[in-house]
Order: C-alpha cells, then structure tokens, then sequence
C-alpha cells in the first residue's frame, strides 16, 4: 500500500483514539484505582488478547493459503489482524476501515482479487462464528439453566434468528456474495448509481472473487472448517476474559456462567453495531447477563470498565503497528496470484 493512503488510515485511527479519550466517562483516579484493583489479572488478560488475536490471524491465514504456499508471512496477517480490528472498533457501523486497510496492504503480495476474496471470506467467517457462538449457548442455557416462559420465548427467538443466518451464510458460501451484494446496493437509494457503475466496471473480477469463494466451500472444506474453528474456538477462549475479571471480586462463577455472559453481552452489543467501541452498549451488556444469572450487576459494570481499557490499549497498538514492518513488496499480477 502506498504511504500517502496507509497514513489516511493512521491519521483516522489516530483521531479516533484522541476522541474516545476525551469522551471517556470516568474520572481518570477511579479509573486507575480499578486499574490496581485488578493487579495482576489486567496484564493476563491483555496475554489473553495476544493469544485471542494470533486464533483470528491463523484463521485468516489458513484462507489466505487455502492449502498453498504462503506469499505472505504469518506475522503479516497478524499484524493486520490487530490492525484491522482496532480501526473497527473504532468506527461506528463497524467494517468501515478495517477491511479496506487489510484489503490494500495485502494487495502487493496475493494480488487484488486474491486479497478481496480472502477478507471477505474472512469477515464472513468472522461473522458466521458468531451465530455459530450464539446458537451454542442458547443451548448450553437451555441445558444448565431454569427456563420460564419469557426465557423460553427469548430462546426461541434467537436460536431461530441464528439458524436463519447460518442458513444464508452456507448458502452465500455456496454461491459467492460479492456480486450478490453490489447488486443489492445497486438498489439503494443514494447508492444505486455508484453501485451500479462499479458493477458495471468490476463485473469479471467480482465474479472471480466469488468463484474463489464458493471454491473455497466446495473443494477446501478442510480449511473452511479449520477457519471456523479457530474463529469460534477465540470466542470460547475470550470468556476467559470474563471470568478473570469475575474472579476478581467473586469465586462464584464459573466457565459456563463466563460463555452465557459473554454471549448475551456480544449479542446485546451488536444490536447497537452503529456506535464507535459500541459505547454503552457493551457495558450495559454485562450489567443485564450478569444480573440475568443471579449475579450482582455491579460486577457486570465493572467487567464492562476494564475491558473497555483493555480494547482500548487493543486500538492504541493497532494503530502503532500501521507504522511498523511496512517493507517493500514487489507488486504481483492480479490475475497471476489468483490462479488455482
């Protein structure tokens, strides 16, 4: 990627940082008397996150291979892993900048097409974990938890809205999405005419990036499914995260309680996608789980308080990382990255 557009992405990362700091609601003494309140648990968790982040890196690395030789070095992928996701957790609607920034510096080593269809691939993959984590423990509460009928209700909803996902995930899979998706935007007011143009311009290599992608399902079901592993295994590994902070104030929670938290507050979370951080949302996410679970809700506020610091050191070295081991890389033929 040239500078001038990587130090775009930097500067709005950047300012991204500054305006979530001046907004932070706490007074920073509280903050750092939590921060020792914590002691040693705050800089395993941030460990956690090292560990968490490489499971994202490999399962975007195994598409990226997709059972071939690697053009581009593990460290690559991670480092634009945590890039990627430092830029989307600090913009609102989310997938705003990560995926364009991950898109263009991959670019130079797999090519353009390649590059496209592997994020996208990803981003679904990413998304598709967690339906997949959310369909998982509403069962898991249905099999460790009294269920009265408005729980009963709630249940059914979501596990009935994530089948529904999953169904169209496979389908998109199957399929390709691409050129499905342009096509749809190309009938939204505002929108239509750009999208329209750009299929019109980018039709071919739209449809290789499909090819690429309902192959990957068809013929490399070994890495769709090793992909989908590791991403939904980071899911389970981050409620690590909850119960190290639980166990903090209380020894009283276990793993299971951890998942049914994590996954409520995720859930409760993305309903509010269209706030930078999801400023709030997260917090008030934890104070409903860990109220819903017979555990006090003050907990749950103080679990949102630190990792809402621990994403926030998250985007602080995302954003450092733009600027490091950014080398040269001879450009590739966009067509020649792409064969099979």
């Amino acid at each position: 990627m040239k500078n001038k557009y990587r130090n775009v992405f930097w500067f709005f990362g950047l300012f991204a940082i500054v305006v979530m700091l001046l907004t932070f609601d706490m007074d920073y003494q509280e903050l750092w008397h939590n921060l020792r309140k914590a002691g040693v648990w705050f800089p395993a968790i941030l460990l956690l996150w090292v560990v968490i982040y490489a499971m994202n890196a490999l399962a975007w690395y195994v598409i990226i291979r997709d059972g071939r030789e690697a053009r581009v070095p593990f460290w690559k992928v991670y480092k634009l892993t945590v890039s990627g996701f430092a830029l989307n957790y600090a913009t609102p609607v989310g997938l705003m900048g990560g995926e364009p920034y991950r898109i263009l510096e991959l670019t130079p080593y797999v090519g353009a097409s390649r590059a496209t269809s592997s994020v996208i691939l990803y981003v679904m993959m990413h998304i598709f974990s967690h339906f997949c984590f959310w369909m998982a423990s509403a069962v898991l509460y249905l099999l460790l938890k009294p269920v009265d009928a408005p729980m009963g209700v709630l249940l059914g909803v979501v596990m009935a809205c994530c089948a529904l996902a999953i169904y169209f995930f496979m389908k998109g899979y199957r399929n390709g999405l691409a050129l499905r998706t342009l096509q749809l935007l190309a009938r939204v007011p505002f929108l239509r005419r750009w999208a329209g143009r750009f299929v019109e311009q980018k039709r071919e290599a739209l449809e290789r990036v499909d090819a690429q992608i309902a192959e990957l399902h068809r013929r490399r079901r070994s890495t769709f499914y090793l992909s989908l592993a590791l991403e939904f295994g980071a899911r389970v590994v981050g409620c690590l995260e909850v119960m190290f902070i639980l166990n903090i104030l209380t020894s009283d929670v276990s793993f299971a309680d951890c998942v049914l938290i994590m996954a409520f507050t995720s859930l409760f979370a993305n309903l509010f996608f269209f706030s930078p951080m999801q400023l709030g949302a997260r917090e008030g996410g934890f104070a409903l789980a860990t109220g819903g679970l017979a555990i006090s809700s003050a907990f749950g506020v103080y679990t949102g308080l630190i990792t809402r610091v621990r994403e926030l050191i998250s985007i602080v070295i995302g954003v450092a990382l733009m600027k490091v081991g950014n080398g040269t890389t001879n450009n590739r033929n966009d067509g020649e990255s792409d064969e099979h």
